[in-house]
C-alpha cells in the first residue's frame, strides 16, 4: 500500500499542466482509423493511454515508438476483431469508444477492464445502441458492465442513446463516421456537453460531416476517409484543478503554464464556478500561462456542475474553505465513475471534520476546520488528489492511503507539489 503522507505548507512558483487525458486518447483513436501514419506528440503518460494504445493496435493499427512522438499507421476506417480479449484497464473511454468501433468489423471483439470497470461503469446505453444498429452486444455476466461481447457489423441507420453519461454517445458518434450510409442519432438526457463538444471537435479537425440540433440530435454521414495528421496534446484542464485549488488552500501565488483558454474542455468551466465564489485570474494567452492568486477570499455558492463532473470531488474540498455553504447539483453520473464520486469524497472528507452531506445528485458543504486524518483513495484519481490538496489545510499530518490511482491521470501530481514547496512524501 503507497500512501501519501501531507502538512500544511506554504507553496509558490511554477508548473507545466500535464497534458489532456481525454485528448491523448481520441488522438489514438482517429489516428488509428486515418489512412496512412500519423505522429502524436506529448501523449499523457498514464495506464488509460497504454491501454487505448494497445486496444487499437490489437484491432489493426501499427504503433511506432519515439522519444520524440509515437507513430502510428491507421487502418483507413476499419477495425478486425483481435485475437484476445481487449483489457480496458480502468478507462471508461477506452470501454466505451473501442467498443463502439468494434462494431466495425466482422467477428466477435471481447473487452474487459479492472473492479471498477466490471462493476461500477455501466455500459447498458452503449450496448442497447449497438444491437439497434444491427450488431450484437452484450455483458457477459448480464450486470450492464463488463465484460462485454461485440459482435459486428454494425449497420447505418436510426439510433437512440441514453445520454446522461456521454461516452456511449461519443462512441456511437466516432462509429457512425465509418459505417456505410446516414446514421441519424437521438440522444435522450444528453449529459456532459462540454465532452461532446470536445469529441465533434475531434470531427472538425478530422473533416468529418455532421449536422446537430443542440445535443439530443445528429446526422452523421458515414464511410470517412481520414487524412493521417499530426497533433501536440494540449494541457489538461481536469488537472489544473488541482494546483489551482492548492493555491487557495494555502493562500498562495502560483504560475500554470501550458493551459489554453480557447481549448474545448468541459472542466475548463471550473474556473467559472471559482468566478462565480469570488476569484479571478490573470490569464497571458500569448504565453498561455495563468497566474492563480490563492489569496482571494471564496464564497459559498450553488453550482450545477454537469458540464465539469469531473471536479466535483475538488469543489467539495474547495467548499471547506469557502465562507458560507457551497451547494453541489446535477452531479448523480459521478456515482458511476471510477467510484461513487459523491459518497466516496463526502466519507473521506467528514473523517478530516469537514460539514458535509450527500444529496441524491450532489453535495451540501460548510466551512470546515478540517484536521488531521487516515483518509482513502478508494482507487479513485481525482479522490486521492483531492484529499492531497486537502491536507495542504488540514491541522496535523493527513495520511492518503492507495495512491498509485493518482497516474491514470496526473503522474507528476506528487512531484509538482514537492516543487512548489508542498512538505509532502510517500511512503
Amino acid at each position: 500500500m503507497t500512501s501519501i503522507i501531507i502538512q500544511p505548507s506554504k507553496l509558490q512558483g511554477e508548473i507545466d499542466l500535464p497534458t489532456s487525458k481525454s485528448h491523448s486518447i481520441r488522438s489514438i483513436i482517429f489516428a488509428s482509423l486515418a489512412k496512412g501514419k500519423s505522429r502524436l506528440y506529448k501523449l499523457l503518460d498514464s495506464p488509460d493511454i497504454e491501454q487505448a494504445l494497445k486496444a487499437c493496435q490489437m484491432m489493426g493499427a501499427k504503433i511506432t515508438y519515439t522519444n520524440e512522438f509515437i507513430e502510428i499507421e491507421g487502418t483507413n476506417g476499419t477495425f478486425n476483431p483481435p485475437e484476445g480479449d481487449i483489457d480496458s484497464g480502468n478507462s471508461g473511454q477506452v470501454l466505451r469508444f473501442i467498443g463502439a468501433l468494434a462494431a466495425l468489423g466482422h467477428g466477435r471483439t471481447t473487452l474487459t477492464g479492472d473492479e471498477s470497470v466490471r462493476t461500477n461503469r455501466p455500459v447498458k446505453p452503449l450496448l442497447d445502441a449497438l444491437n439497434a444498429l444491427g450488431a450484437s452486444a452484450k455483458s457477459v455476466l448480464e450486470n450492464d458492465c463488463a465484460p462485454i461481447v461485440i459482435e459486428g457489423p454494425a449497420c447505418a441507420g436510426k439510433v437512440t442513446v441514453k445520454g446522461e453519461d456521454s461516452q456511449p454517445v461519443s462512441g456511437i458518434l466516432m462509429l457512425a463516421a465509418f459505417l456505410e450510409g446516414e446514421t441519424e442519432i437521438t440522444v435522450k438526457k444528453a449529459g456532459e456537453k462540454p465532452w461532446i463538444d470536445l469529441t465533434l471537435s475531434w470531427f472538425d479537425r478530422m473533416h468529418i460531416p455532421f449536422e446537430k440540433k443542440g445535443y439530443s440530435y445528429y446526422k452523421i454521414k458515414g464511410k470517412n476517409t481520414l487524412q493521417p495528421f499530426e497533433y501536440v496534446v494540449p494541457g489538461d484542464f481536469s488537472s489544473a484543478a488541482f494546483p489551482v485549488a492548492a493555491a487557495f488552500a494555502t493562500k498562495s501565488t502560483l504560475t500554470l503554464k501550458n493551459i489554453d483558454m480557447d481549448e474545448v474542455q468541459g472542466d475548463k468551466k471550473f474556473f467559472d464556478a471559482l468566478n462565480k465564489m469570488g476569484a479571478t485570474f490573470n490569464y497571458n494567452a500569448t504565453k498561455k500561462e495563468m497566474l492563480v492568486d490563492g489569496t482571494q477570499p471564496l464564497k459559498g455558492c450553488e453550482l450545477d456542475v454537469n458540464d465539469y463532473i469531473d471536479a466535483i470531488t475538488i469543489l467539495a474540498v474547495i467548499g471547506c474553505l469557502a465562507e458560507g455553504t457551497t451547494t453541489i447539483k446535477n452531479a448523480a453520473i459521478a456515482r458511476k465513475k471510477e467510484s461513487d464520486r459523491i459518497s466516496c469524497i463526502c466519507k473521506e472528507l467528514k473523517k478530516m471534520n469537514a460539514e458535509i452531506e450527500e444529496t441524491p445528485d450532489g453535495l451540501i458543504v460548510k466551512k470546515s476546520e478540517l484536521r488531521d486524518a487516515t483518509v482513502e483513495s478508494h482507487d479513485d484519481h481525482r479522490i486521492a488528489m483531492s484529499l492531497t490538496i486537502a491536507g495542504l489545510f488540514a491541522k496535523g499530518t493527513t495520511i492518503i492511503q492507495n495512491i498509485h490511482c493518482i497516474k491514470k491521470s496526473y503522474p507528476s501530481f506528487v512531484d509538482h507539489l514537492s516543487h512548489l514547496g508542498a512538505e509532502i512524501k510517500v511512503k
